[in-house]
């Protein structure tokens, strides 16, 4: 009987264990309602759109610091300037001379022909021609030769209409070389007739 008893108490506490089991709230169950991450797209995804940088801006080119050209005289600005102005920027260039020569050549009697305009627009000047030698030979030879340049190139400008009274001449021979150096290339430069104003 006891055995039958205990049997029964059994099969009750089971019975009432699996009754509160039943019968015990259940949780509910619960879901993950939020959607799952994605990896964004790039190629789809909605970007700003790019700021392209402005091209870069070139410096400036730096300026180049240049001599001033030197004061070349205008026939208008002669007036109002010294003589030492007028000889130092001189409208007036000088005739040169082959060796041991005294005769214009064509080049000689074009820069004589240019001169003589010159002095046609500036009726007041007065000059003096100047003989020059290159260094080689006497001091001597070289002053009468320097003279007979000087004349010469007076004879011709003359002879262009010039008035003999506006013209001096005078010779240095070799004494004031205009290039000092001591080969043709100065030689050539030193057998001149030199206009100098003297007088406006």
């Amino acid at each position: 009987m006891n055995m039958n008893k205990s049997r029964t108490y059994q099969v009750l506490g089971i019975a009432l264990l699996a009754a509160t089991v039943a019968c015990a709230p259940r949780k509910p169950k619960v879901t993950n309602t939020a959607p799952p991450p994605t990896t964004a797209d790039t190629s789809t995804a909605t970007r700003p759109p790019a700021v392209t940088p402005p091209p870069p801006v070139a410096p400036p080119p730096p300026q180049r610091l240049e001599e001033p050209a030197p004061v070349r005289l205008t026939e208008d600005s002669t007036s109002s300037r010294s003589l030492d102005d007028l000889n130092r920027n001189s409208l007036l260039q000088p005739a040169f001379f082959p060796v041991d020569s005294f005769d214009l050549d064509d080049s000689g009697r074009a820069v004589v022909s240019a001169n003589a305009d010159v002095l046609k627009k500036y009726p007041t000047w007065k000059i003096t021609v100047e003989g020059h030698a290159d260094e080689r030979g006497t001091p001597e030879y070289n002053l009468a030769l320097g003279e007979k340049r000087a004349v010469a190139v007076k004879t011709y400008l003359v002879s262009l209409g010039i008035p003999a009274d506006r013209l001096q001449t005078i010779s240095y021979g070799k004494e004031f070389p205009f290039e000092p150096g001591h080969d043709e290339n100065a030689w050539s430069k030193n057998r001149r007739a030199h206009f100098v104003i003297t007088a406006k």
